[in-house]
């Protein structure tokens, strides 16, 4: 019989503690976004998961995903 891991726990003082949960944001076309180079900008268009083509203003630029400079508004 097949047991799934349980998720381990930490002491509260260890100094092995756990890293922050990385959560990465779903994006639609249209939708306003911050790049912290850019500045503000429209999605245009999605390739998948994978990457977007972000407009600041002066042309569209091709942002990869997911991109921790890059959070929705």
């Amino acid at each position: 019989m097949a047991t799934t891991p349980r998720k381990r726990r930490y002491h509260a003082s260890s100094p092995f503690q756990a890293g922050p949960e990385v959560v990465h944001e779903v994006y639609e076309v249209g939708a306003r976004v911050s790049h912290d180079t850019y500045g503000m900008g429209t999605i245009v268009s999605l390739q998948g998961t994978t990457s977007a083509q972000v407009d600041f203003g002066d042309g569209p630029k091709h942002i990869p995903l997911p991109c921790s400079k890059m959070s929705a508004l």
